[in-house]
């Protein structure tokens, strides 16, 4: 036997075999060597003195390794960074001494640089790199969700104005820094809002490293500036009555607010114009939209990290459609909902702020009870809808997915904040003994809200691990059942079953659709009354401190810590479920 070989490559030889001077043994032996050969080859394997099996291997494993490494890196520097923040922001508000509020808005005011230099790095050479985005993720930053984003920060924007013109006023008296922040926030906002509606749905395959650590340092200082705005908004809000005794039937309904309390430390300084107050209760009222704008570039942000290096390009394969002539019934009991809450909170804010135990009451009442219809037709509308799921027969979702599972994890930890306010008033009432009527229609509130909350999560999970709705499954089904009414003497001689007989298309089609039409009703209608469940905590309404149970069981500290926390992640939980809500309603 004799071989010619001939190396082309590392990997790969070829060879020839001379059977004219071959016995029948050895040509034997040379079949079996060739189809040896041909084996290794088509299990990926070299031959002898070729490169190592081993060596690709240890190539994943090196890349796997690095690839880890930064992801822990990148997850260090956003804890490092929320660990000092938090403690700056704490000492800035228990200590007005040695840490000021102008030390944590440098320490802001250096993230919010860092952030904006990396995404001017990102889109000025990172995403403009040959082969550097080749993927994209169709359900990370949808157009609606990228459209809140937008309108949130005109909103922050506005804000950030308005705090300049207010501290401009103050300059005379007050830190430089003061003006600094709300400028490089502007700046910082809309060039993050630009950033993200542009590539939101990147999946990056180069530079990696960097982007990992840009994304979780853009994460980092989104929910700095929203634990800020939160404890800001938080301490103007929180209303601690003088004589903490009053439960609903004393004459003592005096209060007075910690904002207030907090600016009397320093009466000298005085604004040099006159419009200093009005700007700053517009700039109050406008906290709402920073704080959800905040978290929506951290849930965006995220998604982004996670899709660092996925190569997976993810298309729809349904269209969404969605018509006003789909839904009626839903968007209008919503709508009724909406108005009425609209006006329950207009009322209450006035009465609360006046004089006079009768009138407080009143506000209260009306407050609870207002809540209380629009949670208990919630729970039942929701419960429908988990009945409907169940029904259903679309199949879950399959696959990994950072945009569901982020969904998810937000909706159940931020509903624990409103869980957490709930039990703690469900405690604090029957602690009491469950005297009057104030504190009757707070106890069935806070029951029914735990009940709601665990109906909307049930309901909303189930809805975004479905598959979306296929108009061309339906489509399918009526082609069908055309050809059977078309050709009934080719079936004539065989027995039909009863439930495959030809029925009017109308029927079929009222059949296959009074279940998605359904769903959307009621996804419809949970949408709006979340807005109005949104709208009043969210600008306003507390309450949890106009009603004095719960400094009368929890004393002063826990009570406004239970309240202060639990509160802004009950706004977000509202908000999110909006969100969540659109989503599975386009896909019903």
């Amino acid at each position: 036997m004799r071989w010619n070989a001939s190396r082309k490559s590392s990997s790969s030889f070829s060879c020839s075999l001379d059977l004219n001077n071959m016995t029948p043994k050895e040509d034997l032996e040379a079949s079996e060597t060739q189809i040896s050969t041909i084996q290794l080859g088509m299990q990926g394997e070299t031959p002898r003195n070729g490169p190592s099996p081993e060596q690709p291997q240890r190539g994943f494993k090196a890349k796997e390794k690095v690839r880890n490494w930064v992801w822990l890196l990148s997850g260090f520097i956003s804890m490092n960074i929320l660990l000092l923040g938090i403690a700056l922001l704490s000492g800035s508000v228990f200590n007005k001494i040695q840490i000021s509020s102008a030390h944590l808005q440098i320490f802001l005011i250096l993230l919010v640089l860092l952030t904006t230099i990396w995404m001017v790095y990102y889109k000025v050479h990172t995403s403009r790199v040959h082969h550097a985005v080749l993927y994209k993720d169709s359900h990370a930053g949808p157009i609606w969700l990228r459209g809140g984003l937008v309108l949130f920060g005109i909103c922050s924007v506005i804000m950030d104005i308005l705090k300049i013109i207010y501290y401009v006023g103050h300059v005379h008296c007050e830190s430089p820094v003061k003006i600094a922040f709300p400028t490089v926030q502007a700046v910082f906002v809309i060039v993050q809002t630009y950033g993200l509606w542009v590539h939101a749905k990147d999946c990056v395959q180069l530079q990696q490293n960097i982007t990992r650590c840009g994304l979780m340092l853009t994460l980092s200082t989104n929910l700095m500036v929203w634990m800020t705005a939160v404890t800001e908004e938080s301490l103007h809000q929180t209303v601690i009555p003088t004589d903490t005794s009053y439960n609903g039937s004393s004459n003592t309904p005096h209060s007075f607010n910690v904002t207030l309390q907090v600016r009397d430390e320093n009466t000298e300084c005085k604004c040099s114009h006159d419009s200093c107050e009005t700007f700053e209760k517009a700039y109050y009222y406008l906290y709402p939209f920073n704080i959800e704008y905040s978290l929506f570039a951290s849930a965006m942000a995220y998604v982004m990290w996670k899709n660092v290096g996925r190569q997976m390009d993810e298309h729809h394969s349904h269209n969404h459609r969605f018509s006003l002539w789909d839904v009626m019934v839903g968007p209008m009991a919503g709508i009724i909902i909406l108005v009425v809450g609209l006006a329950t909170f207009v009322v209450y804010e006035v009465d609360i702020a006046m004089e006079g135990l009768k009138k407080k009451q009143f506000a209260l009442i009306m407050h609870y009870i207002m809540n209380i219809v629009a949670i208990f037709l919630m729970s039942i509308a929701t419960l429908v809808g988990c009945v409907l799921f169940h029904l259903d027969k679309r199949e879950q979702v399959s696959g990994k997915n950072p945009t569901r599972s982020l969904d998810v994890g937000l909706l159940v930890g931020a509903s624990m904040g409103q869980f957490l306010i709930c039990y703690f008033t469900i405690v604090a009432v029957l602690a009491s003994g469950v005297k009057g009527h104030v504190n009757g229609l707070n106890l069935a509130c806070s029951i029914l809200t735990v009940i709601q909350l665990c109906l909307q999560n049930a309901f909303l999970i189930k809805g975004l691990h479905r598959e979306p709705f296929n108009e061309t499954d339906e489509a399918t089904v009526f082609a069908n059942v055309r050809a059977v009414q078309r050709e009934p003497e080719r079936r004539s001689s065989s027995i039909v079953p009863a439930h495959a007989l030809p029925i009017p298309m109308t029927l079929l089609q009222g059949s296959l659709s009074w279940k998605r039409r359904i769903l959307k009703e009621i996804c419809a209608f949970l949408l709006l009354c979340n807005v109005i469940l949104w709208i009043m905590p969210a600008f306003g309404a507390r309450p949890q401190f106009d009603n004095t149970i719960g400094f009368e069981i929890y004393k002063l500290q826990t009570w406004s810590a239970v309240v202060n926390i639990g509160m802004p992640f009950g706004i977000f939980y509202r908000m999110h479920s909006v969100a969540s809500l659109f989503e599975v309603c386009l896909a019903s």
